[in-house]
């Protein structure tokens, strides 16, 4: 198969991914479509949103669709690093052997990751990064594809431990997840209080999500686009040459090259997911919401006068 029919066949896809999903999932068709372009291009996900909006239940049922290994880490003040990667222990010949811990998975829910502390954060950062760990100085590939799925409650700040800005920047996407509509929440209540449940079926297998991240990645795509895609970026950067007012004014700090390289790779996914064969400025603009808004810290000034990180994105665009 080339790559033409190739895109085609993978814009069906989508339309059969999201349609087995929404069996599920009623509404967050914006967190669906970013998801999913976070794992078409190899990236990790932030989920942000208040307890009870089926952020761990999309995660699961959008793994069973992929035909996934799926685990999920409930992250606790007292988890420690062996908790999650594994460790060694003595077998009955008295030679040590590893034991794999519940990050060996295609899919890891990371469940409230501020609530863990920065040991355990970092060694989780470490495997999203290098998709492989280390433990009692060997190296275990971890298995591919791999993605992480990190949620985040943004009103229990008590006995959190907030993720630092370097390690945010892992994250390719920082999803806010919204309420429901009313319609939406009707429809939730009907379908969660009726005793049936809704079977999802597998769509892609595991092979074909490492075919479309390689897809991806030789999506040709113009001068102009890298050149929108830096700017915005460079503009965020307060004190510097392409800063704008605003940005002096309002920010404290600003995106760095990761989000230029995340911008271009989102911006080549949504242009083949919807049937292009090369992203445009409007594929730029449509994923750097998600891109930037954990990337850019607000100042003082900012948060007086009620700017938000969001409302800054849109003037930088």
């Amino acid at each position: 198969m080339n790559d033409v029919e190739a895109v085609k066949s993978l814009a069906d896809k989508y339309a059969a991914l999201k349609s087995e999903i929404g069996k599920v999932i009623i509404g967050q068709d914006e967190v669906i479509n970013e998801l999913l372009i976070s794992i078409f291009s190899g990236g990790h996900c932030l989920l942000v949103g208040v307890p009870g909006l089926a952020k761990t239940l999309l995660v699961n049922t959008i793994s069973e669709t992929l035909g996934l290994s799926f685990n999920r880490i409930q992250f606790t003040p007292d988890l420690m690093p062996s908790d999650i990667i594994g460790s060694e222990i003595l077998d009955e010949n008295r030679h040590f052997k590893f034991v794999k811990g519940p990050l060996f998975a295609n899919v890891i829910l990371a469940d409230e990751i501020n609530r863990t502390p920065p040991k355990t954060q970092a060694a989780l950062l470490e495997a999203m990064q290098e998709k492989a760990v280390t433990a009692a100085g060997h190296r275990y590939d971890l298995p591919k594809p791999f993605f992480v799925l990190a949620t985040q409650n943004p009103i229990e700040q008590e006995g959190t431990y907030p993720l630092p800005e370097a390690q945010l920047d892992r994250f390719m996407f920082n999803i806010w997840v919204d309420y429901p509509s009313f319609e939406e929440e009707v429809n939730v209540v009907k379908s969660t209080t009726s005793g049936t449940s809704q079977k999802v079926n597998k769509v892609v297998s595991a092979e074909e999500i490492l075919h479309i991240q390689d897809l991806v990645r030789r999506v040709p795509v113009s001068d102009n686009v890298v050149e929108y895609a830096v700017k915005v970026v460079a503009k965020t950067r307060p004190n510097t040459i392409n800063a704008s007012a605003e940005t002096n004014q309002f920010l404290s700090w600003g995106a760095g090259p990761r989000a230029s390289q995340y911008l271009i790779v989102g911006a080549k996914c949504h242009a083949i997911l919807h049937g292009k064969y090369s992203p445009d400025i409007e594929d730029v603009k449509a994923v750097a919401e998600s891109i930037l808004r954990h990337r850019i810290v607000r100042n003082y000034q900012a948060e007086a006068e009620g700017m938000t990180v969001e409302g800054l994105i849109q003037s930088f665009l």
